[in-house]
């Protein structure tokens, strides 16, 4: 069985999540807009410069989570979902999820995202299996507004993976023999150079570079033509 596995933001979604999540509950007022979409797009930019301070961000965006009750953060996920996500996710994104889906392939996403924010859209997705950061709940599945284990980001996802595949009683070295990523950053170059076929999906400018040097396949997933020629 192939593994393939995905990169969330900006790679299955035309957008990033946790960034829309921050946008939206400010839009509704639960947090101060001004303020936090300040410092929502200071670790956004962060990011994609690969300066991320992954712990810091993380308690930014977990502390809305442990200030209000799961039930009405459930209840604000689902208009998120229908509103903010929905629109993210491209018929040629879906279509790409069906392929693998249809040759058999063990699915997986594999986001640093987390879980609170991730899960229903891997739902809707179709994918079973999601490896993202874990946030901490109370016995009453309250969020306490820190994270359990290791960070799902950069060399995280490899070690998240590694620890993934031994619960599912497989071995490391067999699943990895025929292995896909997609993603869009050089923050996942961890992972995309542990699998067998990294592939490069609208990719940040430092990981086109990379991908161009070294022939990795290039993805669009918002535009035509879906694969680009490259050298």
């Amino acid at each position: 069985m192939a593994l393939t596995l995905f990169d969330l933001d900006n790679t299955l979604l035309s957008g990033d999540s946790d960034h829309a999540w921050m946008k939206f509950l400010g839009s509704r007022g639960i947090v101060d807009a001004e303020c936090f979409n300040r410092r929502n797009d200071q670790f956004y930019a962060d990011y994609m410069a690969g300066t991320l301070d992954i712990q810091a961000f993380l308690n930014f965006q977990l502390t809305p989570l442990a200030a209000h009750p799961r039930a009405q953060l459930n209840a604000w996920h689902r208009e998120y979902l229908q509103e903010w996500v929905l629109p993210m996710i491209s018929e040629r994104a879906r279509a790409l999820v069906e392929d693998h889906r249809r040759q058999g392939d063990l699915l997986v996403i594999i986001t640093a995202t987390n879980r609170f924010v991730t899960a229903p859209i891997a739902e809707e997705l179709g994918i079973a299996h999601l490896l993202a950061t874990e946030p901490e709940e109370t016995a009453t599945g309250e969020f306490t507004g820190q994270t359990v284990g290791i960070p799902c980001f950069q060399a995280g996802k490899v070690q998240r993976l590694r620890d993934w595949l031994q619960i599912q009683g497989l071995d490391w070295e067999s699943a990895l023999q025929n292995s896909t990523f997609y993603s869009d950053s050089h923050n996942d170059l961890p992972l995309l150079e542990t699998v067998t076929h990294p592939v490069a999906v609208d990719p940040d400018p430092r990981l086109r570079a990379l991908a161009e040097a070294r022939g990795w396949p290039i993805l669009s997933l918002r535009r035509a033509p879906a694969l680009e020629e490259h050298a």
